[in-house]
């Protein structure tokens, strides 16, 4: 059996998420799909992590195996001439037998896209979460620097999935300015259910006036996801890339087998 790695982008307005649920369509069951047709078996897609429905992915990583040999490009091409253009596999490497696209990971990033103006524009309300009232941007940024570290964030964590420990390090929470608004940026070695979605949610009622700043260690405190802001809509939320030790790349490999 051979392992691949597989990196995708995916507009997930009209998907129940990643993960395959009893109803709706998902973005591992378009996948698996286009691999057992391709490939002529059922063909298990592991993913590096779920994404909610209605959440977009610019760098969603899976891994899958087979049996067979084949050259990762005609692969990757056959397989996005099956798929929706909603979803793209933006590469397929090889992968060594040690890697494993959920278990190896180091890190995750995130996005969550805030618009600003009065006005939504037709081109980006799939994508963008509009604040109605004005925002106090040096309160939020404030607020996110309690936030970075290593805490345990079981407050900004909703039920529906069993995790071991609910203690997450986020390295780092950024704001850039971008057309109409601002992008936050999450940088950590893991999430939880949910947790950016109330992470901001929560920066947000401080930005506004709704909640104290000096609340924040409080709240991480308290483990009790009821004192937290509500989670903001899953449109504004991007998984923006999955990070891996260097040492399991495998370009390297799809090179030396398929160039000779």
């Amino acid at each position: 059996m051979q392992k691949y790695r597989l990196k995708l982008a995916y507009e997930g307005t009209d998907f129940v998420g990643w993960q395959i649920q009893p109803e709706g369509v998902s973005i591992q069951g378009l996948l698996e799909k286009g691999l057992e047709t391709l490939l002529g078996v059922p063909t298990r897609a592991c993913g590096a992590g779920r994404t909610d429905a209605g959440t977009h992915a610019l760098g969603q990583v899976a891994h899958f195996q087979a049996e067979k040999p084949f050259d990762p490009i005609v692969f990757q091409r056959a397989l996005n001439g099956l798929l929706p253009y909603s979803i793209r596999v933006l590469e397929l490497d090889l992968a060594s037998e040690s890697f494993h696209a959920q278990y190896s990971a180091t890190g995750k990033e995130y996005h969550y896209h805030l618009w600003l103006e009065p006005i939504v524009t037709p081109f980006v309300h799939l994508y963008r979460y509009p604040v109605r009232f004005p925002l106090d941007l040096s309160l939020l940024e404030e607020a996110a620097t309690h936030l970075v570290g290593t805490h345990d964030f079981a407050t900004f964590a909703n039920a529906g999935s069993s995790v071991k420990t609910t203690v997450r390090t986020l390295q780092r929470i950024t704001m850039h300015p971008q057309e109409g608004g601002v992008r936050l940026e999450f940088e950590g070695s893991g999430f939880l259910y949910k947790m950016v979605r109330n992470l901001v949610g929560t920066l947000l009622e401080v930005a506004l006036g709704k909640r104290a700043l000096d609340s924040i260690p409080g709240l991480l405190a308290a483990r009790d996801r009821r004192l937290a802001a509500s989670a903001v809509p899953a449109k504004g939320l991007f998984l923006a890339e999955v990070r891996y030790p260097v040492e399991i790349a495998s370009k390297v490999e799809v090179r030396e087998v398929f160039t000779h």
